[in-house]
Parts: structure tokens; sequence; C-alpha cells
């Protein structure tokens, strides 16, 4: 991040993202035997004294967005295929389901970054690097009706017994979160509600990104 920094104050046209696990997970997470396996990624896991850094980049915009590539390796039967060997332990973590509460509850119930501004590197920023902005990003004239119903005082607790991705642990397992969505639309319908897939398959559309006038100069 200093160095993507530096770049920016330089000019540069430089552009930069964490994860969520950089923000909530630390090098502590990799103790506890093999157990440890379910945190191996990429960069690996810091110590908990890089988080406010992390954090400050975020809100001086040194890092523009938080995302995931989502990796779900199960524990059982591909994770701990480095047992006796960590190198043949399956790079990556699963968190796409839970990106944005966490964001919600460590970011803006956490008084570290504001509404505004978790609604940028989870949603507004992303756009504009892909060159899908306005279509994508944004509650304007024309974009697709992406809309999201969002419950800022509800709470949850974490776990892979009641998430809906297709992995058998949660990195986050245990933790409690304020925040949740109730409605989730999709270019206008109604996809999720109240935690319930409710779409219909065949509704997704790819969309093919364009040169991103974000990341030129003007």
């Amino acid at each position: 991040m200093a160095e993507v920094r530096a770049a920016r104050d330089r000019g540069s046209m430089a552009f930069a993202e964490t994860c969520p696990q950089y923000l909530f997970l630390s090098l502590d997470d990799l103790g506890n035997g093999f157990e440890g396996a379910k945190f191996v990624c990429s960069p690996p896991l810091r110590p908990k004294s890089h988080w406010d850094d992390l954090w400050r980049g975020l809100v001086k915009d040194d890092l523009q967005a938080v995302s995931t590539d989502h990796c779900p390796f199960d524990f059982h039967g591909q994770k701990d295929l480095g047992k006796g060997d960590f190198r043949k332990v399956p790079n990556g973590l699963p968190g796409v389901e839970d990106r944005v509460d966490l964001m919600h509850d460590g970011g803006v119930v956490g008084g570290r970054i504001s509404k505004e501004r978790w609604v940028d590197v989870i949603s507004t920023a992303p756009a504009k690097l892909f060159g899908m902005f306005p279509r994508k990003g944004s509650i304007s004239v024309g974009a697709d009706a992406d809309l999201l119903v969002y419950d800022p005082n509800r709470r949850r607790t974490i776990s892979a017994k009641t998430h809906h991705m297709d992995v058998d642990y949660s990195c986050y397992e245990g933790r409690e979160v304020q925040g949740a969505s109730d409605v989730v639309l999709s270019r206008g319908s109604v996809i999720v509600r109240d935690g319930q897939f409710t779409g219909r398959k065949g509704h997704g559309r790819f969309v093919k990104r364009s040169a991103a006038d974000y990341a030129r100069l003007a």
C-alpha cells in the first residue's frame, strides 16, 4: 500500500484493492495446528498491527476497493491435501458472501469509514475500475437497477452452518456482525429476500467491460 500511495502521489494512475481477510484476519489465525490451513492465501495474512494502516488507506483513497477472489476450497478433501506438506494446501479463502456485511460492521459500525465510503469501496469504485460505470455501481436513470435494501441494525452470526457458499467452513466462524440485506434486486427483479434466493435460472447477463475512464488522465 505504501508503494501504491507513493506512485499516486507522483501522479501515476495506480490503483489497488484489499480483501476482507487482511482487515479482519491475521497471523494468529494461521496457528492452531493444521486448522491454520483454512487461512492459507496469497498474499499471506499479516500481523494485526497492519489493520489500522489498511483502514487508513481506505479512508485516504490509497486503496480504492475491497474485493475477494473467493476461493471456496473445502477443508475436508481439499485443504487437507496439504497434511504433511503445506505446499499442497490449495491457496485461497472463501468470503464473497460475507464481504458486504463485514465491511459494514467493521467499517461503518466500527467508526472507521462513512456509509458513503462503504458503498464506494464495495460497489461504485470497482464498477468504475472495470469500465462498467454508470450501468453498474450507480443508482441513476439508465442504470441496471441492481439495488439493495439494507438493514443496518440487524445482527447475525457468521457460520458455515448457515451460509450459502458451497464450502464446508467459514473463515469468520462465530463472528457477530451488524448489518444485513433484506432485499436484493438485479436489473429490477427481486433475487434475494430475507436471505432466500428467489431469482430464476437464466436471469444472469454477461456485461462486457469497456475502457475505464476512471483510470485515464484527463
